[in-house]
């Protein structure tokens, strides 16, 4: 009988696993060629078609729904798409022909110069933070807890998608409210001092609602996080999870927040001896993006990934946008949102981020890593605190 050594075994067990790999990341690929399929259809049917759409193939005479059966087919038949046309287009050029005569909701990007783009929206905001809560874990966020958002709301998207999710928890939201473009108006005109006091405005109320009602939850920015923590601990306040999105985050930040500001001695951003940290990238365009929970593992950079097949992102070569860049290296984020409201190819965001190999145990796509302002790297950016 012929006997298997343990490197043998060993080298055996690796193959399978880079076999099941491979099989993976095959498979979402397919998952997302046939998602192309359908959201496409979609918009280019005369029965249920988007009239910006239809005139668009009508003038250029090309043929999507015969033409585009995978992604890559996506990419090369459309060119960027213009967020002038989210500025100014009326606004019923963007309602699906199935979609006329309901009510949406009009939710506008940040702003900070002239008129905002604009996405109208029936359910995607709940599909896209209802498949989140599932990556909340119950001892960060309790469920039948109260949570208090401290960020935009207005006319953005946060406020309807964060009370859904909170409810996915049942759970509650208190709310402060936070006007990210008349901080970044008086950061840009030369006022910091201004900002300053904006800020201690909205932790004047953030600490009112904390020291007199019970809350367990925080969502809110990491600038304004940090400025809550300078005036009280975040966890003897009974905080126990804080999902911050918006400003840039390196490594040395991020450690900082999660092992001053979250209480987190170790480094474990998923502990339970301090505030859970659960950082996010997304916007109204794309959806949420969750993170990898290897924070401390992965030297403190901050891996997230792209909800797809609903939104994909691929990281390009700024001056050659066909081509996406290599793994570990820095490019612009290039975003496709894939839904039956919205169809948006290949739109530039004004981020850069690094290009990250896929986690296949969870996410067999792409990830972004280091996400910043584009240019950053070689000018100086205004953030404000969102």
């Amino acid at each position: 009988m012929t006997s298997t050594t343990t490197t043998e075994r060993s080298n055996q067990t690796t193959a399978e696993k880079s076999g099941n790999e491979v099989e993976r990341v095959r498979a979402a690929r397919e998952a997302l060629d046939a998602h192309v399929r359908d959201v496409v259809g979609w918009h280019f049917s005369q029965e249920t078609g988007t009239p910006y759409w239809l005139d668009y193939a009508s003038e250029r005479g090309i043929d999507p729904v015969g033409t585009v059966r995978t992604f890559d087919d996506l990419i090369d038949m459309f060119d960027h798409f213009p967020d002038e046309a989210l500025r100014y287009e009326p606004h019923e050029r963007f309602i699906p022909r199935a979609y006329v005569g309901q009510p949406y909701h009009v939710f506008e990007t940040g702003g900070t110069t002239g008129m905002p783009k604009q996405r109208l929206n029936w359910h995607d905001y709940q599909y896209d933070y209802t498949a989140f809560s599932n990556t909340l874990r119950d001892e960060h966020f309790p469920k039948g807890g109260n949570w208090l958002m401290v960020g935009p709301t207005g006319p953005r998207r946060l406020r309807l998608a964060i009370e859904h999710l909170a409810h996915c928890r049942n759970s509650s939201v208190y709310f402060v409210d936070l006007d990210p473009r008349w901080v970044k108006r008086v950061i840009s005109d030369g006022q910091p001092q201004q900002a300053k006091a904006y800020m201690a405005h909205v932790i004047d109320q953030a600490m009112m609602i904390i020291r007199h009602r019970k809350v367990s939850a925080l969502f809110t920015t990491p600038k304004l996080l940090e400025a809550l923590a300078e005036r009280m601990s975040l966890v003897s306040a009974g905080i126990r999870g804080a999902f911050v999105g918006g400003t840039t985050m390196t490594p040395q930040y991020t450690r900082f927040l999660i092992e001053e500001i979250c209480e987190q001695a170790d480094g474990d951003s998923m502990g339970t001896a301090g505030v859970g940290f659960y950082p996010t990238y997304g916007n109204t365009l794309m959806g949420v993006a969750p993170h990898r929970p290897t924070i401390k593992q992965d030297g403190f950079a901050i891996t997230y990934y792209p909800p797809q097949p609903r939104a994909v992102v691929r990281i390009v070569d700024p001056d050659e946008t066909s081509k996406t860049v290599a793994y570990d290296t820095f490019g612009r984020v290039e975003l496709t949102t894939l839904t039956k409201e919205l169809f948006m190819p290949r739109f530039l965001e004004r981020d850069e981020a690094r290009r990250v190999q896929p986690w296949v145990e969870q996410y067999p796509w792409d990830g972004v890593s280091e996400v910043r302002p584009f240019g950053a790297s070689t000018a100086k950016i205004v953030e404000g605190v969102y």
